[in-house]
């Protein structure tokens, strides 16, 4: 049916018309917002979650004692993330922190030798070691090309030889000055745990706000092909990326257990805390057999099912694997 010639000609509906046109413009200037579920209220939940299994387990473990006494580690290991983290960022992977944790820890204890006045120069001397051993990494992955995973591998054995070097196999107590920091209070808690808020909030500051922290985190991050798709980036990152980048974290999950379970022998030495570390030492020190075989039962046990665990989760993540590597 043709239209009047004489008639006008037909109009679209003025609100439909004023909507399409806002609609983009509205979308443009909506305040960002708090997402619910978004990755701080997922690691926040899995925290309260945590809790609650161990109370439900260990009623013992969550006591104000118990919680001091984890808080320690917990700041080691936040220090230790952030700096994870910065790597992981630009597309690498560091598996030397174990080696490095290791040799600063001996460097702190052997060079001094209870000479407090001399915790400087070791601090010192530990940091160059650090910083050595970073831009030799560095160097190795960025001119010559070796892979991140298998040069920080090297690398961590080498400073585990270090250790072995200057420690002799044989674990020292550290100096009264740094056993008193290293169990020392701020407000009632232990005085890591400020040192590595402070830390981790400095560096989220300058990843965030400042023009060269956020030059940093968006080097090697593209989104327009997820915008082209019509997709969210969160629905990407979390669907297809973080499968990809989940295999090398959770390869390191599993070295850094296995190390944290080997090296509590020196930690706990040193620093004269109750454990298994220094039970087995004790049992060396009395000859007590059944003990000492006890030990190295259960070590193995628990290798076994780490690496069962990281296998079985490497098939999860990756399809490949579980066809049998055909693809």
């Amino acid at each position: 049916m043709q239209p009047d010639p004489g008639s006008p000609p037909p109009t679209a509906d003025a609100g439909t018309v004023g909507d399409r046109a806002t609609a983009p413009r509205r979308r443009a200037l909506r305040p960002p917002g708090i997402t619910v579920g978004g990755a701080a209220t997922a690691i926040v939940v899995a925290t309260a979650l945590l809790f609650l299994a161990s109370w439900i387990v260990e009623p013992q473990s969550v006591r104000h004692s118990s919680l001091l006494g984890m808080l320690p580690f917990a700041a080691i290991l936040a220090i230790v993330a952030v700096g994870q983290t910065l790597v992981v960022q630009q597309g690498g992977i560091d598996l030397s922190v174990p080696g490095m944790i290791s040799l600063t820890v001996v460097i702190m204890t052997r060079y001094p030798n209870g000479d407090s006045g001399r915790l400087a120069p070791a601090l010192l001397f530990a940091f160059a070691c650090a910083v050595g051993a970073g831009l030799v990494t560095g160097l190795l992955v960025s001119r010559v090309g070796i892979t991140a995973i298998v040069t920080t591998l090297g690398m961590n054995a080498l400073l585990y030889g270090g250790v072995i070097q200057i420690s002799g196999g044989t674990p020292r107590t550290t100096t009264d000055a740094l056993h008193n920091f290293a169990s020392g209070r701020i407000l009632g808690v232990p005085a890591t745990v400020p040192i590595a808020i402070a830390i981790t909030a400095i560096v989220g500051l300058a990843i965030k706000r400042m023009v060269a922290g956020r030059r940093f985190e968006a080097v090697g991050a593209s989104n327009t092909g997820a915008r082209a798709a019509g997709l969210r980036e969160r629905t990407v990152m979390a669907r297809h990326v973080l499968k990809l980048i989940a295999i090398p974290i959770v390869t390191v999950f599993g070295l850094e257990f296995g190390s944290t379970l080997a090296f509590a022998v020196v930690t706990e030495t040193i620093f004269s805390w109750p454990g298994v570390g220094k039970l087995i030492i004790d049992s060396i020190s009395t000859l007590d057999r059944p003990v000492m075989v006890s030990y190295l039962v259960l070590v193995a046990l628990l290798f076994i099912t780490i690496n069962l665990s990281v296998d079985l989760t490497y098939a999860a993540l990756d399809p490949r694997l579980r066809r049998g590597g055909a693809g």
